[in-house]
């Protein structure tokens, strides 16, 4: 499919390219077209492909858990009803290790987020041109199948995180007590305004990083497998070597989608642990 472009970076540019829908320059509202389109539409227009792709996702999660729970025997268990329990206790050990309170939301937040990004990270093995190309001949411009390469998507999870951390600490500390630990820490009372930047900033750089951390990650691995596809435009000696290349960058990447994953289950663990404590 690299072939059909004019050149590797148009192709590049084509897959790193969101399926946007919005209001045009001339005021009508559709799917953009080209790069220009995507531009004019600014905050308010939607990323169709990611969207898409992360609700079907989260859809195929809860469908996968319910099968295997509706099915769920002790005498004679599944393959799949030993695997979603195997993942359960996983983050099950994950929250009793890193969360000291007792919140009946943490274990199921912990446990969603683990699978979903795992399974938006998992679409980056695909291969990168397959359902690009289905899509096209069905007319459709762009399409990006890994909504975790998108930092509406990562971001949307992080702020969703924050928010839970904004409420807990305000419930268990009280407006007082919260204020009072941006104010007062780490230096004295009267270095207040020196404590509320420092103590500001780390709060807002935890969804910051959050969203980044994972954005980054996918979207530079996404990159290399891209520039893997376009050996295949080569020599065959280029092919072959990108055959190779491309089986042991996916290889790694099993490990890198799994990480991420669980990197952050387990900051959102600890970020909602520190907002529980009345004391910290």
């Amino acid at each position: 499919m690299a072939g059909s472009y004019e050149s590797p970076s148009e192709y590049i540019k084509h897959h790193l390219t969101n399926l946007t829908y919005g209001q045009k320059a001339d005021g009508s509202w559709g799917i953009a077209h080209n790069a220009e389109d995507i531009a004019e539409m600014g905050f308010w227009s939607i990323n169709l492909d990611s969207m898409f792709f992360s609700i079907g996702l989260g859809l195929f999660f809860f469908w996968i858990f319910q099968r295997a729970a509706k099915k769920a025997s002790v005498d004679a268990p599944t393959g799949l009803q030993n695997f979603i329990e195997m993942i359960i206790e996983f983050v099950d050990d994950s929250v009793r290790g890193s969360f000291t309170g007792k919140n009946p939301l943490v274990a199921p937040l912990a446990l969603t987020i683990f699978v979903w990004i795992f399974l938006m990270n998992l679409m980056d093995l695909i291969p990168v041109d397959h359902i690009p190309w289905l899509a096209s001949l069905m007319g459709v411009p762009y399409l990006k199948i890994v909504p975790s390469t998108d930092p509406n998507i990562t971001f949307g999870l992080s702020l969703s995180v924050f928010l839970l951390i904004l409420y807990y600490s305000i419930k268990m500390k009280g407006p007082g007590g919260f204020f009072a630990e941006l104010a007062f820490h780490p230096f004295p009372k009267f270095m207040m305004p020196l404590n509320l930047v420092l103590e500001g900033v780390t709060l807002i750089a935890k969804p910051v990083s959050l969203a980044l951390r994972l954005f980054g990650n996918l979207y530079a691995g996404e990159m290399i497998f891209i520039l893997i596809a376009l050996m295949y435009s080569g020599s065959w000696v280029l092919g072959i070597s990108g055959g190779l290349l491309q089986v042991g960058w996916a290889l790694f990447h099993v490990l890198i989608i799994t990480l991420q994953a669980f990197i952050f289950m387990t900051l959102t663990i600890v970020y909602l642990d520190m907002a529980s404590q009345a004391d910290h």
